[in-house]
């Protein structure tokens, strides 16, 4: 029963939000069949929403192995489902309490506080809950006191980063309906101020002016297809056709195959918008019954592609600029005596894509672009200083990839060493 509860209910994403779906309509008493049609769509975006980052991570595994074997690249992937999966031996329990009491403490102190948030990303919960876990038994805390400890510190974030963004996330949704619960939140508010210092607002991504021959750019889709295809191109051409036909692509030439894989990316991120238009239109009124019997004004934290639609253009633009900033940090890393961080396409994109939407809000194109660098060298650097952190429990080879993980850690572990 603890398994069903822990790993398939509330480690579920998905299933998290349909229940506060579920919960919402039921107590604004809605009809029957409201009651499903709302609940089942709700789950059905988010369900929708991962499918489309499924195809996204399976075309960006290709274009990793290509990028490794053209460049002959070795170094620290950051992951955080194989660091999770590795620290389960020893820290599941722990992490599945923290988890679990973690969420409770979110309820009271969005009930009792001013920080009216429901951190809904249930994955990202799960992977934080981890980090507290492993990290504080360094300490030497351990049993109830390191689930006590580590699940007031997850419930404080859970309100805390998505209150940092909200002021920045009014300005991209125009409204105050949601907010964004990712722990990604040191970059994308490191980028919204970056971009308010370097850039003009007033000269958004999202109104580049493209010549008549080139309208087709102004879909998002073909623009980003395109940009995509350019970059496999060129790491297919240097990682050469032997490799790709024999390897990856099960004898398709490999030019074919990458633009494919580059077409393949176009499509799930179009699945992601069309999957977050759903989940907004149905979580926003039924979260209403929730914010108005259980947490008076609460708003729902949301898994950061919530964003994405907003600002497509920002988003080609966001990943972009990240990646860029992950291969320059891989010749910077080890001037400063730190592991190589191998950009991780998957951290890289999402949370890139994010940084150049809040980017953009506070600092238009300009933003976009510097805020998402920005965002692309702290996801290089914190994973590398985290590192010595996490290694002395064993778990060299990978780290976490986003940037509220490296921050956490790194404090925890910095204040653990001061008064050990």
């Amino acid at each position: 029963m603890f398994d069903l509860i822990m790993k398939d209910i509330l480690g579920t994403p998905a299933i998290l939000v349909g229940l506060f779906a579920l919960i919402g309509l039921l107590l604004q008493k809605k009809g029957i069949a409201d009651v499903v049609s709302g609940t089942l769509k709700t789950v059905m975006g988010f369900i929708i929403l991962g499918a489309g980052a499924t195809v996204i991570v399976g075309a960006l595994d290709v274009f990793g192995k290509m990028f490794e074997k053209a460049f002959h690249i070795r170094g620290i992937i950051p992951n955080n489902e194989a660091i999770v999966a590795l620290a389960q031996n020893s820290f599941g329990a722990e992490t599945a309490m923290i988890m679990l009491i973690g969420m409770i403490v979110n309820i009271l102190l969005a009930r009792f506080t001013k920080f009216k948030y429901i951190f809904l990303t249930g994955h990202h919960t799960l992977f934080m809950a981890c980090l507290l876990a492993a990290v504080l038994s360094t300490s030497g805390l351990s049993g109830f006191g390191l689930v006590i400890v580590g699940s007031i510190i997850l419930g404080a974030l859970m309100v805390l980063l998505p209150a940092l963004l909200q002021p920045t996330v009014r300005e991209i949704t125009g409204s105050d309906d949601i907010a964004v619960g990712h722990f990604g939140s040191i970059g994308y508010f490191a980028a919204a101020k970056i971009g308010k210092l370097t850039g003009n607002k007033s000269k958004s991504t999202e109104e580049v002016k493209v010549p008549k021959s080139l309208g087709f750019l102004r879909d998002s889709s073909v623009a980003l297809a395109l940009t995509m295809a350019i970059m496999f191109f060129v790491v297919a051409l240097a990682a050469g056709p032997s490799f790709i036909e024999k390897e990856l692509s099960g004898g398709t030439n490999f030019l074919v195959f990458s633009l494919l894989q580059a077409i393949t990316f176009a499509g799930g991120v179009f699945i992601i918008l069309a999957g977050v238009r759903m989940l907004i239109a149905e979580i926003v009124p039924a979260f209403k019954g929730v914010a108005d019997k259980v947490v008076p004004n609460a708003k729902p934290a949301l898994d950061c592609p919530i964003v994405f639609p907003f600002a497509p253009n920002a988003v080609i633009i966001g990943f972009l600029s990240s990646f860029v900033a992950g291969l320059i940090s891989m010749l910077l890393l080890p001037l400063f005596g730190l592991s190589i961080i191998v950009p991780g396409l998957v951290p890289h994109f999402f949370t890139g894509a994010a940084a150049g939407v809040f980017g953009n809000a506070t600092g238009g194109r300009r933003g976009s672009m510097i805020g998402a660098f920005v965002n692309g060298l702290i996801i290089s650097f914190l994973p590398a200083l985290l590192l010595p952190v996490l290694g002395s429990l064993g778990f060299k080879g990978t780290t976490f990839g986003d940037s509220d993980f490296g921050v956490v850690g790194i404090l925890i572990g910095y204040i653990i060493k001061l008064f050990s």
